[in-house]
């Protein structure tokens, strides 16, 4: 089985695309930049391509939906055009809700609110749109935050925090947040692949359980042998000193407040019903215990 992959070059497709060789598939990459064009006799096209959430907010909306939205409908028009059989293309949470009370599943109603979020969600709605043959299948990939050995990002800012012996600030936030390990986010992949009964649609994929950042904080500093550092200042306080950071350069501003604090709870259940799966490969633990290690 043939499988084409764009974006192969970034964090997700680095891993997703040895994993799959490992199954005896044929795995290669595909280049969205320039002049391109796909290639025949493929049964697969996975387009992990995009731009990511921008959150020092430097990009222009028209960037977002150039990758994220018309490069997805170009590429989708080109696949219903071939003789491949699946496209799953990973679009995110955000396209459904920036924010999250209770917990997200698929049926909720879209309501992006930042250029990422909208332009992921106008590339879900043109696929959705189109007359897909019998024969094919669509998969709309939702993943909360994927990490793994070698992602760069709020668990390695995290990690450097507690590596340094300097106490976390923030424990004053309690939240719920879902974390996707890479291990399991190529596990379901290649159960939906090798799965021809599972129908078209959109999924969500997270890890089976939450953690807290205040837990996040204690998983790193057990994986470091330290002594877990938590500072319970006024929330209204952090929140008051964060403004400086969106006019000035420093290491935290509100979004990235946002992001460490917010509880975000996504739900799993859908994928895992229709594979069949009761519990993924690694729990979230696991899975944060093999990327903190990785950081060392």
């Amino acid at each position: 089985m043939s499988i084409i992959i764009t974006g192969a070059s970034g964090f997700v497709g680095q891993n997703l695309k040895p994993y799959l060789q490992e199954k005896s598939f044929n795995v290669n990459a595909l280049s969205l930049r320039g002049v391109w064009q796909l290639p025949t006799n493929i049964d697969i096209v996975i387009h992990l391509a995009g731009k990511a959430h921008d959150t020092s907010n430097t990009s222009s909306s028209d960037e977002y939906f150039k990758v994220n939205r018309d490069l997805t409908i170009q590429l989708f028009d080109e696949f219903l055009k071939s003789n491949a059989k699946d496209f799953f293309y990973f679009s995110s949470v955000k396209a459904a809700a920036d924010t999250v009370d209770g917990v997200l599943t698929e049926d909720v109603s879209p309501k992006p609110i930042t250029p990422y979020g909208q332009s992921k969600i106008e590339a879900e709605e043109y696929l959705l749109a189109q007359d897909l043959p019998e024969n094919k299948r669509l998969f709309i990939i939702r993943p909360c935050m994927i990490h793994g050995p070698g992602n760069k990002g709020n668990l390695n800012l995290l990690y450097k925090v507690v590596e340094k012996g300097m106490p976390w600030p923030l424990a004053s936030f309690e939240n719920k947040r879902s974390f996707l390990s890479i291990n399991n986010l190529s596990y379901l992949v290649h159960q939906m692949i090798t799965n021809k009964q599972l129908p078209s649609g959109i999924y969500n994929f997270a890890d089976d359980e939450t953690l807290s950042t205040n837990e996040l904080v204690t998983l790193i500093s057990k994986t470091l042998d330290v002594k877990p550092k938590l500072w319970h200042i006024p929330s209204a306080l952090i929140k008051f000193g964060v403004k400086i950071g969106d006019v000035v350069p420093l290491p935290l501003n509100s979004e990235r407040l946002k992001k460490l604090t917010e509880s975000y709870i996504v739900s799993n259940q859908k994928i895992k019903a229709a594979l069949g799966i009761d519990k993924l490969p690694l729990t979230a633990k696991q899975g944060l215990e093999i990327t903190i290690k990785s950081f060392k």
